[in-house]
Parts: C-alpha cells; structure tokens; sequence
C-alpha cells in the first residue's frame, strides 16, 4: 500500500521545509543547532499540519541520526524502551513524540534520563498550550518552539514541488492543475499543508486522463476531494481557546465584523454551549452597568439559541453580537467586586458595626446587636445617613464608576451624591 503524497513528500533536510524559516532559515535557531551539531530537546506546538513532523524528519536527516516517531498516547513504554535499546547501541535516536501533552508519568519518568544524558533527542509535538498541558518536569528540559499556519505561497510552493517530484511526488502524472484550484488548495486548508497534499493527491488519481492525454484538475474537483475546510477552532486543541479569546477581545474592542468572524467559526465547530456562556461573561464583564439592557437581551438570545439549536441558533445570537460590540462599555462591576474581593482575601476588614448584626435571637439586645439601628424607610427619601462598613475600612472606595452610557452616568451621580451625604470623599472616580 502506497504511502499518501504528505508523508512521501516529507523533507529530509532543514532546506527542503517550507515555511517556518523564523526557526529553520539561515541563522536561525533550529539551523544553528543542527549545523553546529549541538541539538538539543525541544517542544513545537502549533496547529495540525504545520510542520512539526517535517522539522523533527529534516534535523534527523541533515544530522544523519536515526528518526524514530511515537505517540504519547497510544505508544507504550516497551516501545520506549526499544527506541533507548537502539540508541544505546547505535548511538543517539531523534525522537519525535506526537501529542505529548498526553505523556503519561511512567513513561516521562523513563525518559528523563535519557533526555538528560543526550542518548535521546527529544522533539516532541502538541496542537495544546506547552505552558499549560506539557508536564514542568519535561517542559524545563526542552526548548519550546511555536510553529505557525503556513501562508497560501507556502502552501502553493509545496504543492508545486509535489506535482513536478517524480521519485516522491506526482510528477510521473500528466497534470494540468487550473490556476484557480490551486489557489483554492492553497487557501481553504487554513495554513495545514498536509490537508492540501492528501487532497492533491486524491484528485490528481482519482480524475480520468481527457482526450489531449492530460489530467485536467479544475477547482470543483479539489472542493469535492477537500471534502471541508479545516478551521482552526477545534474542540480538542489549543487554537479552540485562542478563537474564543479573539471572540471576547473583539466585542471588547467594538470590532462587530471581527467579532461576527470569530464567532462564525465557533458555529462552524458546532460549539453552541461555548458560544452562549462567553457571550453571557461578556455582557455582563465589559458591557455591565453602561447598558444593563444589552445584558437582559442577552439572556434572552441565549435561551432562544439554546431551544433553537443549531443552524437556526446563529440569528439569535448574531443579535446579541452586534447589539453588544456597539453597545457602550464598563467594566466597572466587575473590577469592584474584584477590589473588594482583594480586600477579604488579605484579611483587610473589620468587626460589623454592631447596630447592622443578627437580633432575631433572645439575647441579641443585651449584647447590643442590632441597637440603635437606623430603619431607612422611616426617614425622608428612605435614607439616612449611617455607617455600614467596618471602622477600619469606613471610607474605603470599590466602585469606580465610568460615564460610558446613560445608565451608569445616573449611577455615578447617585452613588457621589449618596457617598458625599454620608460624609465620605468620593476618591478617584473615573471621568
């Protein structure tokens, strides 16, 4: 059985990869390590089909060690233990360990000493945050190295070399790949070389020679052998995380188309419960008191999106979007509850006024909880001047109330003419 067209064309010197040249370009980090004959474990994290593999087959191949490639997930220690059996014998084994978020502590523990007596060099490869998911024991004896989608001229450029390849690639084939499919295998695949040459392959094979002796490869025969887009917003990888971060930061930013994008690719995923919760967190973080109605509708898009379900969820939703990228912003609830919260977890409070605790027991008046309390709904206006925090914290200041809106510019002016009849400075406020 043949093997696909992405693992034949795989480079075996640091010259041949496509893209990446920040790490494999003349001068650069990875080249220097391999010219210089002083490699060293290491980490590259990046989405699918960016070259991972083909950076670990290209060190091993211009190092002249031999290659071995294992899972972390799947492989077990015994085939661990085969790969440090061959470098003791032979010398040192580029290994190339996918998914190694998923390393287990048995085998992390056997190969610590074999990354530290150099008999291993060790490259592992992840699509998840290495700071997050790769255990610290391993993380501090690699290097960790961010690989990244590669561009459409990357991308075109690997598919060239695969279509004029004869020992490797398809050159033996008589191929007319249209301009405009190639464009589109260069694009649709969001920067994942791999997707591009399995469907280049796929198509180039599966399409019957015309009367001129060619293969004419057309644009709606590589969508048809593309099958879908790859998006990065994977449910299982890190980039799932960044979209949903570049989501949030784009309503933040009242960037309405950006966050429509964002958005369209978490739909796309199918991640509806996602969607709903940030879209709460968001009204409620960086919308809040500037328009507390935006908030409520968004509640209520939310309940709507949840009974619709998907496609139909997307129209709700949208609303909500729109409705909160061009809302009015404050952040001030949130960074008040926050300031007070700071305070009680350092223990920066004091003793209840006495006048404010429990006297629904017997008893209470003697200790003289709840004497001298000031009901406000006895005097004018329903207030009267009393304190309520504790003596030691009595004029401190958690909201900080902004003039973004209507509704919280009223606020501001009540909560200053409230805290001014009380007899304490309002500190700070922002303008």
């Amino acid at each position: 059985m043949q093997q696909p067209l992405a693992y034949r064309m795989r480079p075996t010197r640091l010259e041949e990869i496509v893209g990446q040249q920040d790490l494999v370009g003349p001068g650069k980090i990875i080249n220097r390590m391999v010219k210089a004959k002083m490699l060293s474990s290491m980490i590259l994290y990046g989405p699918p089909g960016t070259g991972k593999t083909s950076i670990a087959s290209a060190i091993a191949g211009s190092t002249q060690y031999a290659f071995r490639m294992l899972n972390a997930a799947v492989d077990t220690k015994k085939d661990l233990q085969i790969v440090a059996e061959e470098a003791k014998m032979s010398g040192t084994v580029v290994l190339l360990l996918d998914e190694i978020h998923r390393l287990d502590k048995t085998k992390q523990d056997f190969l610590l000493p074999l990354l530290e007596n150099g008999s291993i060099i060790l490259i592992g490869a992840t699509t998840e945050n290495p700071y997050i998911n790769i255990n610290p024991a391993i993380r501090s004896r690699a290097q960790i190295f961010e690989v990244h989608p590669l561009s459409s001229t990357d991308i075109e450029q690997a598919l060239n070399r695969a279509l004029t390849d004869t020992k490797k690639g398809l050159g033996n084939y008589p191929v007319k790949l249209a301009q405009n499919a190639l464009s589109f295998l260069a694009t649709a695949t969001n920067g994942d070389l791999r997707s591009s040459l399995n469907a280049l392959e796929l198509a180039v094979k599966s399409t019957e020679k015309a009367t001129d002796g060619a293969i004419h490869v057309t644009r709606e025969i590589v969508e048809e052998c593309l099958q879908r887009k790859v998006l990065a917003a994977d449910k299982d990888g890190d980039a799932h995380y960044d979209v949903i971060s570049a989501f949030q930061k784009s309503i933040r930013g009242s960037d309405t188309d950006a966050a429509l994008h964002y958005a369209s690719r978490l739909i796309e995923s199918g991640d509806l419960v996602v969607i709903m919760r940030r879209l709460l967190v968001i009204a409620y973080e960086d919308i809040g008191l500037a328009n507390p109605a935006a908030c409520e509708r968004t509640v209520a898009a939310v309940s709507a999106a949840k009974q619709l379900g998907l496609p139909e969820a997307r129209i709700p939703l949208a609303n909500a979007i729109i409705e909160l990228c061009l809302s009015p912003k404050s952040n001030s609830a949130m960074t008040a509850v926050d300031a007070a919260l700071e305070d009680v977890r350092a223990g920066n409070y004091g003793d209840i006024p006495a006048y404010l605790k429990d006297a629904h027991y017997k008893g209470a008046q003697k200790l003289g909880h709840g004497v001298d309390y000031q009901y406000p709904h006895d005097y004018p206006n329903d207030w009267v001047k009393q304190q309520y925090l504790p003596n030691k914290i009595k004029n401190v200041q958690y909201y900080q109330p902004k003039s973004n809106g209507r509704i919280e510019t009223a606020f501001k002016e009540q909560y200053q003419k409230l805290r001014q009849s009380s007899g304490r400075k309002t500190l700070g406020v922002n303008p």
